[in-house]
């Protein structure tokens, strides 16, 4: 069983996970998360910039940062990965956010398959508002087809196997993955608002078996043709149930 922890400057509840982020969020009494997709992709710098901009606007502190959306250029190596993450959790040191490697922001990071940005960027974030009367809501970060092992090789489910019954086999540790985190906060699939998928590989056979009959997709699902950000990792998702999401022009 997941457990939660509180980050009391935030708003927030989160699962911790490895140091990269946490593996999803869920607003703490008195607070609703809300959700901000850019227009368009902005370059890690800006982003940043625009995100400060957006909380400061509300009066809210960074610490109200909860979790956000990246696109990257191709999937990394494992060593890329984490020299990626080395950059990104610096900002959240700067803001009060990461205290050692303990770090409560949700987060997905994918690699669209066609006109892939130059550099990684920020499609969307999320944040906590104050609100007495709030719902719950929450945020799971993206997870997928990994278990455990030594190696990577032995940690990702029918490694290098993106046959059909391969895929469906991702697709079954992703989901149960999604299922536990959701757990976590007290949550089910028919608390979920939305829920995205991530891979370039065909996922209709297994769509209405097992996606649709546990009900990942009473609100339909969104499917972005992008790799997971690691490579030889093929499938993976998020999910969220918040009351109030915008579009910022970028």
């Amino acid at each position: 069983m997941l457990t939660t922890k509180n980050f009391d400057a935030g708003g927030y509840r989160y699962i911790p996970a490895v140091f990269q982020y946490s593996s999803g969020v869920a607003a703490l009494p008195g607070y609703r998360l809300e959700r901000v997709r850019f227009s368009r992709l902005l370059p890690m710098a800006e982003g940043w910039a625009r995100i400060r901009a957006h909380l400061g606007a509300l009066d809210r502190p960074l610490t109200a940062f909860a979790g956000c959306e990246l696109r990257s250029n191709a999937p990394f190596s494992e060593g890329g990965f984490r020299d990626f993450n080395l950059g990104y959790i610096g900002t959240l040191r700067e803001w009060g956010i990461l205290e050692g490697e303990d770090n409560p922001v949700a987060r997905s990071n994918v690699c669209p398959e066609l006109a892939p940005p130059t550099e990684s960027g920020f499609h969307a974030f999320t944040y906590t508002v104050p609100d007495a009367d709030a719902a719950p809501s929450f945020l799971i970060a993206g997870g997928a087809e990994t278990g455990k092992g030594a190696t990577l090789q032995e940690r990702i489910i029918a490694y290098d196997d993106t046959s059909p019954a391969g895929m469906r086999a991702k697709a079954l540790q992703t989901l149960g993955e999604m299922e536990r985190r959701l757990a976590a906060f007290g949550f089910g699939w028919s608390d979920t608002t939305a829920v995205q998928a991530y891979t370039v590989f065909d996922l209709y056979p297994f769509f209405l078996d097992e996606i649709t009959r546990r009900g990942a997709a009473d609100n339909g699902l969104t499917w972005h043709p992008c790799r997971p950000p690691v490579q030889k990792i093929d499938f993976e998702m998020d999910c969220r149930g918040l009351g109030r999401e915008y579009v910022l022009k970028a």
